[in-house]
């Protein structure tokens, strides 16, 4: 449970640098994590792709994150 929400805020964290530039606070990253892990870990399975291990699941989530956070962009304005 406690490696899940330091990905979590890792992803998101990560994801929030490469749309905005800056980090989103502590809580926001581990939601924009979580949302980035469940989406991409979807996305990933649908096309038959699986990364092993930490940097797999990082990947995943970030990879997630920066999807939802463009189509949020995209809603949004």
């Amino acid at each position: 449970m406690l490696w899940s929400i330091i990905v979590g805020i890792i992803a998101g964290f990560i994801a929030s640098k490469l749309t905005d530039g800056s980090g989103k606070g502590c809580l926001i990253d581990l939601l924009l994590g979580i949302i980035g892990g469940a989406l991409g870990g979807w996305l990933f399975g649908l096309l038959n792709i699986s990364w092993g291990g930490c940097l797999g699941q990082i990947g995943t989530a970030v990879i997630g994150a920066v999807i939802f956070l463009f189509i949020w962009k995209k809603l949004t304005k």
